[in-house]
């Protein structure tokens, strides 16, 4: 991965969230900020596609609570609309009005929720991945997740944490506080949905964890869709697609609104 240009450790809603700007720091396109997924880093989310974004326009990547360099409130789990709202007060530390945003699985569902509840930081969305309802995702997921443990957790994901984290003993804090907010997923009411009026790019695996057939239904909920499907990609393999997925993603952010 490029170096960052910038580092540092935001104090957001009782963290010190760790944050990467990455790019030409007076660049006039809208900056873009970059949501990894569940049990990720920065680092095993974007490591491919970040480069290649960062070459044409600033990104901003952070690591969410518990993850990473960002140290857990231990006493607080963890939930989609909390780290949403830790994205909107990133941005307004960070003295940024308006950003796009760049989900990743649980990052989808996160930037979402940003545009849900703070519609005003949001310009536009690429949302790749994410989950809305608990009938988007395969059977075979749930499943997995009811019985998820820090042993059948991909060793990838554990070498990254234990390489950058600041309290490496909360490995399984972290992977359980994870499964559990999975566990415990609502589905976002197709009403809320329908509020969001930044323009959106829905990006899906034809072999994800979630159903083309849930991109679809999203897709035709968000009033200014687009609709994306990768093929011969599974989730691991979604932003690493960078020779598909970083064009469609520049032209997307550079269209005229």
């Amino acid at each position: 991965m490029r170096q960052a240009i910038r580092t540092g450790y935001a104090p957001i809603n009782g963290l010190q969230l760790y944050f990467e700007i990455h790019g030409a720091p007076h660049c006039t396109k809208p900056p873009l900020v970059l949501l990894h997924g569940g049990g990720d880093t920065i680092h095993t989310s974007f490591a491919a596609i970040l480069p290649v974004l960062a070459a044409e326009r600033q990104v901003i990547a952070f690591e969410q609570q518990g993850y990473g360099h960002t140290a857990d409130v231990v006493e607080r789990p963890f939930s989609f609309e909390q780290s949403a709202d830790d994205t909107a007060a990133l941005l307004a530390y960070l003295h940024i009005d308006r950003a796009d945003l760049f989900g990743f699985s649980n990052g989808g569902t996160i930037a979402l929720q940003v545009a849900i509840r703070h519609p005003q930081r949001v310009r536009k969305l690429v949302v790749a991945s994410a989950l809305v309802n608990r009938a988007g995702a395969y059977p075979w997921l749930w499943q997995a997740i009811a019985n998820a443990t820090l042993e059948n957790m991909p060793q990838e994901l554990k070498d990254e944490y234990l390489k950058v984290a600041p309290h490496p003993d909360n490995l399984r804090l972290m992977h359980d506080k994870a499964a559990q907010r999975m566990r415990d997923f609502k589905d976002i009411p197709s009403d809320a949905i329908g509020t969001i009026a930044a323009p959106t790019l829905v990006v899906v695996g034809d072999a994800d964890v979630i159903q083309p057939e849930h991109a679809v239904a999203m897709f035709r909920l968000l009033p200014h869709a687009r609709l994306v499907v990768l093929p011969g990609t599974d989730h691991m393999q979604v932003t690493s697609r960078t020779e598909w997925l970083a064009p469609m993603i520049s032209g997307f952010l550079d269209q005229a609104m």
